[in-house]
């Protein structure tokens, strides 16, 4: 059985996102960044990072987007969330998924310049279409940071043409919209 905890709108997006893609069942664990529930000791107890997302598998937790998508997409290869067999499409899976982590996650931190600068290099090497050409875990990876960094800078469509091309074809996509319908009437209370 799968457990995952998370937080509407924050990082968890990403896992909650893969799950539906995969359609497995799983038990959903909202947590409340208002209420402190992550530094309640039952959750550290599990994560003593005290962060979301964690997955729990078989009782075991699972933590950090990329090693959760990984899981995910590797656990259950019918989704077709990994290029399957490729260990150069795997790696530059594992490529952009660092790139997202180390480069984009933090970007904002260091100033809306900055992480324009960073947003129009993941614009140039996103291309027209998916990450690695197919839909993939590193699309949704990257759909969360750019999700949040559009929504709360909302930059004209013509300065990402490539991101935002890839939002919309993310925003159609049901598990995206499953998501969101189900973070949404929990509502959001994400850390400034």
């Amino acid at each position: 059985m799968l457990t995952l905890y998370f937080a509407p709108g924050a990082s968890s997006f990403a896992p909650h996102i893969a799950l539906y893609e995969i359609g497995v069942p799983f038990e959903r664990k909202p947590m409340s960044f208002k209420q402190n529930d992550m530094r309640s000791p039952k959750f550290l107890a599990l994560n003593p990072e005290g962060k979301v997302p964690t997955l729990i598998v078989d009782g075991r937790p699972l933590t950090e987007v990329a090693a959760i998508l990984f899981y995910l997409a590797r656990r259950f290869p019918d989704a077709g969330l990994l290029p399957s067999g490729d260990i150069e499409a795997e790696a530059q899976v594992v490529s952009w998924m660092s790139f997202i982590a180390s480069t984009l996650h933090p970007a904002r931190r260091r100033g809306l310049d900055y992480a324009k600068e960073v947003y129009a290099i993941a614009d140039r090497r996103l291309g027209a279409g998916w990450a690695l050409g197919g839909y993939s875990i590193a699309d949704i990876h990257l759909f969360r940071l750019y999700w949040r960094f559009a929504n709360s800078l909302k930059p004209a469509p013509e300065t990402f043409p490539n991101l935002t091309a890839h939002y919309a074809r993310m925003m159609a996509r049901p598990a995206v919209q499953r998501t969101i319908e189900i973070e949404s009437s929990i509502g959001y209370e994400l850390p400034a």
